[in-house]
């Protein structure tokens, strides 16, 4: 009898366990809680990887770094980096959540071409598209310097090893029949570029940010800035093979220039970590588009949330989409 009791309560609790694992009460599936975009658990820091302190980005990750961290209550901070292509790596070695970057970058990344040959990028989703990211050729008005032919056998800064800006100068001077063996090339940030300029140690630079840019802007108090112009015919060309360019203008008065200047223009746009979940990123875009009032940078003004679909050319984070979504946004056709 007493067997048979032993045998009956075994089989008993056999059943108890299968029916308790079928129900999932040894944790959640990827489906409930885990999964791209589907985690629960919030970090109790995130970065916002921004660039030199010189350009466009780092102001404005100073600004979104307290939007976000009064909205979701998350301590962000913005850290200074070599920008575009160095903040996509950085996100692929978990060095940072949020990150500024070029859409043209961007892309690359995601298909693995150009400067990530060999090492795609598949851990990034879009938050939105920013502003327009202005190339702009600096020189002053001293070096001589009034075209893109100009700068043959010139010491030319091409950006911070690491930064998009690079893949930017050689493609204009690409459809101007140049290449990067035609200039002495340096590999300087903004801020290293206009002292260099300062001190006669380059001739020019290339700088891919939103206008103004605080470097050049320092610049011009001392000297007569020059940026060189990237004609219309070439900027067709440039369009044409590069398809995320768009034609731009450096405004007169801009650094005290006489005249507007012609030129082109990738997009700037924030990208996270895939693995954010849903609920955080939507805070994270929610914070920032409907908080620009705090931005004291005047590149805000451009950041509008009805444009952020526009030019992304990567996944949108599904916690992005939700906010786009609630407010009827898409891209443009």
């Amino acid at each position: 009898m007493k067997k048979r009791k032993f045998l009956l309560f075994s089989a008993l609790m056999l059943v108890l366990s299968m029916v308790l694992a079928a129900c999932g009460g040894g944790g959640g599936s990827d489906e409930e809680g885990g999964g791209e975009g589907k985690s629960e658990e919030k970090p109790k820091y995130m970065s916002i990887l921004t660039g030199g302190t010189g350009g466009t980005y780092f102001p404005l990750g100073g600004s979104f770094a307290k939007i976000v961290s009064d909205a979701t209550g998350v301590s962000t901070n913005a850290e200074t980096t070599g920008a575009s292509a160095e903040n996509m790596q950085s996100i692929k070695d978990n060095k940072g959540e949020i990150a500024f970057t070029q859409t043209d970058i961007a892309s690359y990344a995601t298909e693995g071409k150009l400067m990530f040959d060999g090492n795609k990028i598949d851990n990034i989703k879009a938050i939105g598209t920013l502003y327009p990211e202005t190339i702009q050729i600096v020189t002053t008005e001293k070096s001589g310097i009034k075209s893109v032919a100009d700068l043959k056998g010139k010491k030319v800064s091409i950006g911070a090893p690491g930064s998009g800006t690079a893949a930017n100068a050689e493609q204009i001077l690409e459809v101007y029949g140049l290449s990067l063996d035609d200039i002495e090339k340096q590999d300087l940030s903004f801020d290293e570029s206009v002292n260099g300029i300062k001190d006669g140690n380059i001739d020019a630079a290339f700088v891919t940010a939103g206008t103004p840019t605080a470097a050049v802007e320092e610049l011009s108090a001392t000297e007569k800035v020059v940026i060189v112009p990237v004609e219309a015919d070439k900027a067709e060309e440039l369009i044409e093979k590069y398809p995320y360019y768009a034609k731009e203008v450096v405004p007169s008065g801009t650094y005290k220039l006489d005249s507007e200047v012609p030129t082109v223009a990738v997009l700037a746009m924030l990208v996270v970590k895939a693995d954010l979940s849903e609920d955080l990123v939507y805070d994270i875009t929610k914070s920032i588009f409907e908080n620009l009032d705090q931005v004291t940078h005047a590149k805000a003004k451009q950041i509008k949330p009805e444009n952020a679909l526009n030019g992304v050319g990567i996944e949108v984070h599904p916690g992005a989409q939700k906010y786009y979504d609630e407010k009827g946004i898409k891209a443009a056709e």
